[in-house]
């Protein structure tokens, strides 16, 4: 595969998927459309596995991994999908986009990296007043948004935690089995809070509604994870960055095409805030090379 291919690919699974999200949850409700997504990925990965040969790991540091991604997973996705209730899908997007500084900021205490160099700090000041204006401008359309604002920056800050855990531990795995075991584990701990809350079978599952669940157990779960993947490991880092940069502003774009999503001028000062402050924390200065040979 073009691994711009795979770049794209990556860009319009992620535009797309906060959508799908809010989608997935009218009518059946979130629990069972998050439930649903994460047995369907499940599913679809042991089929792969199968397919491909491979099995689970189930030594010490595979399962620290699976649960270290778990917690990037379960407890991630339980706050979007509760929060997405009370906030538009371009506004989910915008936020989770503030992992990469919340990834620093762990990054540099738990694994000593210096990630907070002055431009990663003005970057987060930057992102911090973008929030601010973000914030106040869908409380002004309505109050219940906190609810979905406070939401989704928990999970935002359970993804990044979830990363920085990943890579402390250091798994050798190949991702496939890496997302498998951790589908599996997010899975379990889905249905147990379904069981415990929500129990109940829907009577009728929205075409929309089944259309998202299908959309995210298949795509979002295991296509996305899997170009990612193989991104990652055949493209620059800087570039990879640039990915939260460019999601957020599609995201709006589908929101308000395709689910008439109100896009004020506030929430785009906001939004332009919270990307400037990516774009300042993902900076970094050209370096430059001398010959000294032809120095005179």
């Amino acid at each position: 595969m073009s691994v711009n291919a795979a770049y794209l690919g990556i860009i319009l699974i992620w535009s797309t998927t906060p959508l799908a999200i809010k989608w997935s949850g009218d009518g059946p409700g979130f629990l069972f459309g998050v439930t649903s997504r994460m047995l369907i990925g499940a599913l679809v990965c042991l089929l792969i596995l199968a397919f491909m040969r491979l099995r689970l790991h189930w030594h010490k540091q595979a399962v620290q991994t699976y649960l270290a991604a778990s917690l990037g997973i379960f407890g991630s996705m339980l706050f979007v999908y509760w929060g997405a209730q009370y906030i538009t899908s371009g506004m989910v997007s915008v936020l989770f986009g503030l992992s990469p500084l919340l990834t620093s900021v762990f990054a540099a205490f738990m694994l000593k990296e210096k990630s907070l160099a002055p431009n990663k700090l003005l970057g987060i000041v930057i992102a911090l007043c973008g929030l601010v204006v973000v914030f106040y401008s869908d409380i002004a359309r309505s109050s219940n948004a906190y609810y979905g604002i406070v939401a989704v920056i928990a999970a935002t800050g359970l993804h990044s935690l979830s990363t920085v855990m990943i890579k402390k531990i250091d798994c050798r795995l190949p991702g496939i089995i890496i997302n498998t075991g951790t589908l599996l584990i997010s899975s379990l701990l889905f249905l147990l809070v379904w069981s415990l809350t929500d129990s109940h079978l829907p009577d009728v599952i929205p075409l929309k509604s089944g259309g998202s669940i299908l959309y995210l157990g298949i795509f979002a779960n295991v296509v996305g994870f899997t170009l990612f993947f193989y991104a990652l490991k055949n493209m620059d880092a800087n570039k990879i960055g640039l990915i939260p940069l460019i999601t957020p502003v599609i995201a709006l774009l589908i929101g308000y095409v395709f689910n008439a999503e109100d896009v004020g001028w506030t929430l785009l000062a906001g939004t332009g805030l919270i990307l400037t402050g990516l774009l300042a924390h993902n900076w970094r200065r050209p370096r430059v090379s001398v010959d000294i040979t032809k120095i005179e």
